[in-house]
């Protein structure tokens, strides 16, 4: 804010400055009007129209940039109540989690199942004998 400032009076300077300099009458013409001042006079109305019209076709994109950010803000704020809300229910689970593991003992393991490779498959294919029958053990309900 305070560069603006400083900003503004340079230039309100550099145009008493020129003001001072181009005293010179000029007669400006426009369609069917016409105009008579100085230089300096005309020359800082140009100016002035001149920013006044770049103002005004800069202005349809900062307003869409602020209300971009605006939103973007809002989707920020949203998706860190979610963050929040999440990081709440995990450690609640995690607490309950915590809880059943000191109330429940461990479950036994499951053992596993000898591996066998091909070579045995297939010696058991070439010996004659079942495959499946030599490698699972027999249920209680199943007569052999």
């Amino acid at each position: 804010m305070q560069l603006v400032l400083v900003l503004g009076i340079i230039v309100a300077i550099g145009a008493v400055v020129f003001a001072l300099q181009n005293l010179a009458p000029v007669t400006v013409t426009l369609a069917m009007w016409t105009f008579e001042g100085s230089l300096a006079l005309v020359l800082l109305f140009a100016l002035g129209l001149g920013a006044l019209i770049a103002g005004l076709l800069s202005s349809p994109a900062a307003i869409r940039r602020n209300w971009t950010i605006g939103r973007q803000r809002s989707r920020i704020a949203e998706l860190e109540r979610q963050f929040a809300t999440q990081e709440q229910s995990r450690r609640e689970l995690e607490a309950e989690l915590a809880r059943r593991a000191t109330l429940d003992p461990a479950p036994a393991p499951i053992p596993e199942k000898p591996y066998v490779g091909l070579r045995a498959l297939l010696s058991a294919v070439d010996a004659g004998r079942d495959a499946p029958a030599q490698l699972a053990p027999p249920r209680d309900g199943d007569k052999s």
